[in-house]
């Protein structure tokens, strides 16, 4: 029990900082509070080959089974189901390195847009610093600077995969305003963040995902998302719902749509007619890239 926490300490926490040493010793008192429980997720990751490659290359999901994290009111045994769903999905759908390799630093690109002016990008990557809502996330990238991410994990409900997701963040830059309304024009006036959304959609398609569930406003982990007055910074709800998803029973999720609804050219006032055929050339343009690329890293 003791050299189990005390390697996922050593490999997880920066000791050199005091709030990391906190979470450690905080880390280490759950631990052995809950061991008969979390030792399921040790042995989970000694179970195989590629599992113990995967915790040796990343320790963090059993610092997350510990923590109140990915939605409200999960608990330590739904945290590790959660995580062990996620893992088994990967190891299914990828090959073995890649599963290790998206694990922790490594990223897949799924597109690229055909500008030349700038590097424009989306790919898959798992970064710790994100773990609170999830186990991997679609990035979208302009010159090396984060536009919008979407982290989610993977799961069975019902014995269906499924695809959810955590949180959604925006560019966290001085001209962050700027720089979302100059892409949206890039992306034919298609905001960004719905192009986030879309790329999600079209990787849970190629990945035979038959489900997209999204945390609710109720669902959300931590109150990050609410300003000192109580009013919301991001309304999760109000996007979900404009994508076209619905509340579900469990007021923590909706269900979102695997395609994103579009307008008819008959609903579509005839001023603005050429740019939305521009705009989806352009979608199905990206639909079809990250379908490509997606399908190319399945076993």
């Amino acid at each position: 029990m003791i050299a189990e926490l005390t390697d996922t300490v050593r490999r997880a926490y920066r000791m050199d900082h005091w709030r990391e040493r906190r979470r450690a010793v905080i880390f280490m008192m759950r631990g052995v509070l809950h061991w008969n429980t979390l030792r399921t997720l040790y042995r989970y990751f000694a179970d195989n080959e590629i599992l113990r490659a995967l915790y040796a290359h990343n320790p963090f999901p059993v610092e997350q089974a510990t923590r109140a994290f990915f939605y409200a009111g999960s608990t330590l045994a739904s945290r590790i189901a959660l995580i062990r769903a996620h893992y088994d999905t990967m190891m299914e759908l990828l090959p073995a390195q890649d599963a290790v390799r998206l694990s922790l630093d490594g990223e897949y690109e799924i597109w690229r847009a055909a500008d030349t002016d700038m590097v424009w990008r989306s790919y898959l990557h798992f970064d710790p610093g994100q773990r609170k809502e999830g186990l991997l996330s679609v990035m979208m990238d302009v010159d090396n600077v984060h536009l919008y991410q979407m982290i989610f994990w993977f799961d069975r409900w019902n014995e269906e995969r499924v695809l959810i997701i955590g949180a959604m963040q925006g560019p966290n830059t001085e001209d962050a305003q700027d720089f979302v309304r100059e892409m949206t024009k890039r992306a034919h006036r298609f905001r960004t963040k719905n192009l986030i959304l879309y790329m999600v959609q079209a990787v849970a398609r190629a990945l035979g995902m038959k489900r997209i569930f999204a945390v609710s406003n109720a669902g959300y982990y931590a109150n990050n998302h609410v300003r000192v007055n109580r009013k919301l910074k991001t309304d999760f709800g109000a996007f979900w719902e404009e994508a076209g998803g619905r509340e579900t029973e469990d007021k923590r999720f909706y269900e979102l749509p695997l395609v994103l609804p579009r307008k008819t050219m008959e609903e579509v006032p005839t001023r603005k007619r050429a740019v939305y055929r521009r705009r989806f050339a352009f979608l199905d343009a990206v639909d079809a890239e990250i379908e490509e690329r997606v399908k190319a890293l399945l076993k």
